[in-house]
């Protein structure tokens, strides 16, 4: 099959192309951003309606993967005008493009913050989506406009939520480096390495074992694999739909750190700091829709295995 990766420079786009390419497809990558050598990337912003249509003429693409937003929450809250520009109107621009070149599959990259503060755990599609910041609202919005497109133009689409990406590639070759980084794993072992002085966790007062947040944390690599099922089941005829990825068993901050330290060797300094408005006691997934209905299975969910994975592509840095 042939592919359009938008967003594939990015820490999951990127780890989509290696896994699409080794499994034998023709992958373009569309993004601001040049990505690693022999790669065929194109630098495109997917709000460019004239570079999409030009890019569609000249390549016939089987489906979209689409890793094309700004992700960070606190920023979504200080500039949401950033988000819903990016997020949702270059996804419209995005959408309209295929729809000319009659591409007739998308798979979305959405996120957990659908779901805003949790009813109940685990979190399973049906939970109400009530998005808290600006961030999860450009998701459901466009999860949304999905539906819509479907029933007036026939474009089938999967948008998989994402609760905690985590880890790296198995081989070495590629890991998470956001700037400014906001993930607790890369923060904890940028600690360890001694690229920051310590790692401040954000209350040890919640109702939880020992009192830090839990959190669901899917390995990258697996999120990739769920991306390629995805794509078979709508090239199957299936419908469109949504569904969560994550390993089902949450983990807290505490036990990430100690896992850590047994990782590193290192001991990691602590700062203690209140909560953080916002900071639900526990995110965890119900995953066993896209379990039961693509197939999924991920290889990489222990703690340790994330965690070690993500220290082989710290102790890399600087990687360019």
């Amino acid at each position: 099959m042939k592919y359009l990766v938008v967003g594939g420079a990015g820490y999951i786009g990127s780890h989509m192309v290696k896994h699409l390419l080794q499994a034998g497809h023709d992958v373009v990558v569309a993004d601001i951003a040049p990505t690693g050598p022999g790669i065929e990337w194109v630098e495109l912003d997917i709000a460019n309606a004239q570079a999409l249509d030009a890019l569609f003429a000249e390549c016939r693409f089987d489906a979209v993967f689409h890793f094309a937003s700004h992700i960070q929450v606190g920023e979504s809250v200080a500039d949401p005008d950033k988000y819903y520009h990016n997020n949702v109107a270059a996804t419209l621009t995005l959408l309209e493009a295929m729809i000319r070149a009659r591409i007739k599959y998308l798979i979305f990259s959405s996120s957990a913050a659908v779901y805003g503060d949790p009813h109940y755990t685990p979190i399973d599609e049906a939970h109400p989506k009530a998005p808290i910041n600006p961030y999860g609202r450009s998701k459901w919005m466009v999860e949304q406009i999905l539906q819509d497109f479907d029933r007036a133009y026939g474009l089938k689409s999967v948008s998989l939520r994402y609760f905690n990406a985590a880890g790296a590639d198995p081989d070495g070759q590629l890991g998470e480096c956001h700037e400014p980084e906001t993930h607790l794993i890369p923060l904890i072992l940028q600690a360890a390495s001694g690229r920051r002085q310590a790692i401040t966790v954000f209350g040890h007062d919640y109702d939880t074992p020992d009192g830090t947040c839990i959190r669901d944390y899917v390995h990258v690599a697996d999120l990739a694999s769920a991306h390629e099922l995805a794509v078979q089941y709508l090239l199957a005829g299936g419908d469109t739909t949504a569904f969560n990825l994550g390993n089902g068993q949450g983990f807290s901050v505490q036990a990430v750190i100690e896992t850590a330290r047994a990782a590193t060797g290192q001991r990691i300094e602590v700062i203690e700091a209140p909560r953080r408005d916002g900071d639900p006691a526990r995110l965890v997934a119900d995953a066993s829709r896209a379990r039961e209905l693509l197939g999924w299975a991920p290889r990489f969910a222990g703690l340790e295995t994330i965690v070690g994975h993500a220290w082989g592509w710290e102790q890399r840095y600087p990687w360019r």
